[in-house]
């Protein structure tokens, strides 16, 4: 009877863990609806001022973008690594601080820093890598002032001629069971290639350079909060997932164990029955 109290035991701890996972998949997609509806809506923006930009460039004579595109001897690097808060997501975070170490182990011989956005990236990669900076506390208020706060840090440290080139690693959302680890630059501004050139139609007020000095930083901005935001959204189609099949494992395990309990125990009362039976022989002899 100790065996079948023991598997009694092991199938409420597996109902009850069951339980949470369930739990944990449930608010996941519901936080996830919220996120995806929150990227989808601001690609269409990011993407149409990315466009004016390189159009408003390819337009001009020269090189326009001052000291944010000014293309350095790469010596000092800082990699910008978006990872979550939280665990029980699979593979999400570690992913990115896989990638992280490839694109640091690529820069031999250079300096190579971190600043990790994400508790669970400065975790890890604290142990390993030089990180300068946490901004973990970006999630517990997730708008674009935070975020651009961030982006300023990263252009002043660029301008300043800290580092000579920024790059930022996340999980890009394509859907809830899909995850794609981008590496995107950050500065210098990758030079424009093949950007339709603006109609001549057009009269710009003020000048050009002044309109595309402006928007330079209002887009760097806009790149990492829709980085953040895409990382945001994976998280939690991430954990869905992850959840979704815990709660299967568990389901199955438990089963498992039912079936493992239900045979225990009617071999136990049929050695009851058999004792019995022997007793009564016995007693009739």
């Amino acid at each position: 009877m100790a065996n079948l109290k023991e598997i009694r035991n092991r199938i409420s701890s597996v109902s009850s863990t069951m339980q949470i996972t369930s739990a944990m998949k449930m608010v996941s997609a519901a936080k996830l609806k919220k996120a995806q509806d929150a990227i989808t809506a601001m690609r269409p923006y990011a993407e149409k001022l990315t466009e004016i930009l390189q159009s408003l460039s390819a337009s001009m004579e020269g090189e326009i973008g001052g000291e944010f595109t000014t293309q350095r001897e790469v010596k000092k690097v800082l990699i910008v690594a978006i990872t979550s808060n939280r665990g029980l997501c699979g593979a999400f975070n570690t992913n990115v601080i896989k990638q992280v170490k490839v694109l640091a182990d690529s820069y031999v011989g250079k300096k190579v820093d971190v600043v990790a956005i994400g508790k669970k990236g400065n975790d890890v990669l604290g142990k390993t890598c030089s990180v300068i900076a946490n901004k973990s506390e970006v999630f517990d208020a997730l708008t674009f002032d935070n975020v651009a706060a961030i982006s300023e840090l990263l252009t002043e440290k660029f301008i300043s001629g800290d580092y000579d080139k920024i790059e930022i690693v996340y999980n890009q959302f394509k859907n809830a069971a899909t995850q794609i680890v981008q590496t995107e630059q950050f500065l210098p501004l990758a030079p424009v290639v093949g950007a339709a050139v603006a109609s001549s139609d057009y009269i710009f007020e003020p000048s050009k350079e002044e309109i595309v000095l402006t928007l330079i930083p209002k887009s760097l901005k806009t790149q990492l909060y829709k980085a953040i935001r895409d990382s945001f959204a994976s998280e939690h189609g991430a954990r869905m997932t992850a959840m979704h099949k815990a709660t299967d494992n568990a389901t199955e395990l438990r089963n498992q164990l039912k079936l493992t309990y239900n045979k225990a125990r009617q071999a136990a009362i049929t050695n009851e029955i058999l004792e019995i039976v022997g007793g009564a022989e016995a007693l009739k002899g």
